[in-house]
């Protein structure tokens, strides 16, 4: 990590979060009070979280087919932005994407993926602190069948709809992205084999852990929740979140995405060692005050870790955690999304017959912070280097099958910033 890249409190950590607790503590008059409000919340909606799983599902679903047709409500964008989470069933031909399935498979083989891993062990420090050992995810960024599908145009336009659920205005009223332009965020593959144990993620998010504490970057996201009308604060809100200050870290994305996504490249649902999600947009504020409370002490944020993601924990987010549901059965074709502020987490367990396999892609829309990231994400693309959000594992480097400039359409160099919008 370089120094020059940190903010000043990133220096010092630990003295940031004893001096901003007390801060915060002090300017925050109605804490107990302001807490009480969103913890009832909370409960109330971690109760219909509960009601509507056992109904069906809490985890809205939106056809892709309504979405091109202009099908798609008022009602059903308002339970996405209250749960957070959208399964957009039907966004890619499921042949095509068992295409890319046995594509990525056959890269892996090519490239001798588990050897090199032997040689890389210690690099990738993401799940180090996640309470849960490491699942089947591939830091590979460049296969063909990865571009395909992030270059997509059925892809640019469930992101353009997704993106389009934010009021995008900043404080000065101007947008702070342009909701019809994505910019590429290279990501992994997950694939996990049927009958894997021990191997899932434990609950947590990936936008910044200390940050929303300490960084006034992040203070103004969430000014509602610390200093305005909490029962006003909307998460869908774009106002400063394109401009936050992230410490730099494998853990912790330094581009800012309205949801965070997968495209499922085989069958999973509920026991497949796949996704489970608290579908609770609001969380977020509860997990920020909470940690705020005279029960935690004054140098912890509730176990949140600098440079690591966010994780909730039973010890102080139990309440939270208690609306914790798997997704419902997803086959290849469907697409899964969650904002960046949803608490999420994989299965320990895979009791399914069959791969559990994924390839993620989030939404990336168009602003000067992720114009900034593609020109660096573009440098690492040329070289064939990991994704510079993402430990410098760099298996692809040299690797004759990997994508290059050619494997771009039109769309898919716009989204890269190798060519004008």
């Amino acid at each position: 990590m370089h120094d020059t890249l940190l903010q000043p409190w990133m220096r010092d950590v630990p003295a940031a979060i004893v001096q901003t607790k007390a801060a915060l503590r002090a300017q925050i008059k109605d804490l107990p009070e302001r807490f009480a409000a969103l913890d009832a919340y909370v409960r109330q909606e971690v109760q219909a979280v509960r009601d509507e799983q056992a109904a069906g599902g809490a985890v809205p679903e939106i056809a892709y087919a309504d979405i091109v047709a202009g099908r798609v409500t008022e009602a059903q964008k308002d339970r996405v932005r209250r749960r957070g989470c959208v399964v957009l069933r039907g966004v890619f031909d499921a042949q095509q994407v068992l295409n890319w399935n046995d594509a990525i498979a056959a890269y892996i083989d090519a490239l001798g993926y588990e050897k090199l891993a032997q040689s890389k062990v210690g690099l990738d420090k993401y799940f180090s602190q996640l309470g849960a050992s490491k699942p089947q995810i591939y830091s590979l960024y460049w296969s063909p069948a990865q571009i395909q599908a992030r270059q997509h145009v059925n892809m640019a336009r469930a992101k353009a709809f997704l993106n389009s659920l934010w009021d995008a205005r900043g404080a000065d009223g101007q947008p702070e992205f342009d909701p019809l332009r994505e910019c590429s965020y290279a990501d992994r593959v997950r694939r996990r084999p049927p009958g894997a144990v021990g191997l899932g993620l434990s609950p947590h998010a990936d936008g910044g852990s200390v940050e929303r504490w300490c960084d006034p970057s992040f203070q103004e996201v969430y000014r509602e929740v610390y200093f305005g009308d909490v029962n006003a604060y909307n998460p869908f809100s774009a106002r400063g979140r394109t401009r936050t200050n992230e410490i730099p870290s494998p853990a912790v994305a330094s581009a800012f995405r309205t949801f965070q996504g997968w495209t499922a490249l085989s069958p999973q649902g509920p026991g497949d060692g796949t996704l489970r999600l608290v579908p609770i947009a609001k969380g977020m504020a509860w997990m920020l005050l909470r940690a705020l409370l005279p029960d935690v002490p004054a140098d912890d944020l509730c176990g949140a870790q600098p440079g690591r993601a966010h994780s909730a924990n039973a010890q102080w987010h139990q309440t939270l955690l208690d609306g914790e549901v798997s997704i419902p059965l997803v086959v290849p074709g469907d697409t899964v999304w969650w904002h960046s502020d949803v608490i999420h987490s994989v299965e320990e367990q895979h009791r399914g017959a069959g791969y559990s396999n994924v390839t993620y892609i989030g939404a990336a829309p168009w602003c000067p912070k992720n114009a900034a990231f593609l020109q660096r994400q573009a440098q690492a693309f040329a070289e064939g280097r990991s994704c510079p959000d993402f430990a410098a594992e760099d298996y692809e480097l040299g690797f004759a099958g990997r994508a290059t400039a050619d494997h771009l359409t039109p769309l898919g160099k716009q989204q890269m910033g190798l060519a004008p919008w």
